[in-house]
């Protein structure tokens, strides 16, 4: 999958999402095109005519462009008699007969990058619980894409030089690479297992943890033992320098389970300290 189709993929859930914990009956959204100061509406769900699909909402026009521009929620109670927005998109908006409307931006890393919109065919007020879920909605969106973006650059440093000859960095045979380049990429393995529970799409979830597989598995043979999921991002956030304290609040666990989930780990491993544990774990291709 694409990156443009798999943040259209997002869009569209995150659409779904917002209509269910909403009620409203039409939604609607895209992504900022490549290169250019427009999103490009491709995701519409309740509509009854496709004259909002494709459209080009450039930055600072209507409702949505003003959203991009200001990089803020946006929204008006009567879309065309609104004084707050430009108009060049009237007749898309009244052939779709939408009257209130809402536009909530995507923004990753400071970018806007997509917007989603949520619309009434009556002319009321859209109230702050429309609005928190639309903005909650758009933040799924947002930490979709970032563990998209996390998980190809962690792919992209497992395949790129050095990562499968520990020669280029000087390592023991039992490490496949170190130095600052590939202690950049054990942080980045650290922090997707630390994330990827927290991720409800369960698609997206495997996504990510298969990424941080395929690293291991370009470093070290086959794991000869077998840890539990919580026991790796444990040892995981242990790599990576995090003091017990730190792997539960990193995890959103309890500092006695993320002991437990250590102590488990040193067993399997036959390791006697933290930092025995690690080198262990690395050496049987559980931590890159």
């Amino acid at each position: 999958m694409t990156a443009e189709a798999s943040g259209a993929a997002e869009i569209r859930g995150a659409l779904v999402r917002l209509r269910r914990a909403t009620g409203l009956p039409v939604a609607f959204g895209g992504l900022v095109e490549p290169g250019r100061p427009r999103v490009r509406i491709s995701e519409l769900t309740g509509t009854a005519t496709l004259a909002l699909s494709a459209l080009a909402v450039v930055s600072g026009n209507g409702l949505g462009g003003k959203a991009v521009a200001l990089a803020r929620p946006c929204a008006v109670t009567d879309y065309s008699m609104s004084r707050r927005i430009s108009h060049e998109y009237d007749a898309a908006v009244a052939a779709e007969g939408l009257r209130s409307v809402l536009a909530v931006p995507v923004v990753v890393r400071r970018r806007v990058r997509g917007v989603l919109y949520g619309a009434l065919r009556t002319a009321q007020p859209l109230g702050d619980r429309t609005l928190s879920a639309a903005v909650a909605a758009a933040r799924d969106v947002e930490q979709a894409l970032v563990v998209r973006e996390e998980a190809r650059a962690l792919l992209a440093a497992a395949a790129g030089p050095g990562a499968s000859s520990g020669a280029s960095y000087g390592a023991s045979p039992g490490e496949p690479a170190s130095g600052a380049a590939w202690e950049q990429v054990r942080e980045a393995h650290a922090a997707l297992r630390a994330l990827a529970p927290r991720i409800p799409d369960p698609e997206l979830r495997a996504e990510l943890l298969s990424a941080c597989g395929l690293l291991t598995a370009a470093t070290a043979p086959a794991a000869a033992v077998r840890l539990a999921p919580r026991e790796v991002d444990v040892l995981a956030c242990v790599a990576a320098g995090a003091t017990n304290a730190g792997a539960a609040a990193r995890l959103g666990l309890g500092a006695e389970t993320v002991k437990a989930y250590l102590r488990s780990a040193m067993r399997k491993l036959g390791a006697h300290t933290r930092g025995e544990a690690v080198t262990a774990a690395r050496r049987a291709g559980v931590l890159p």
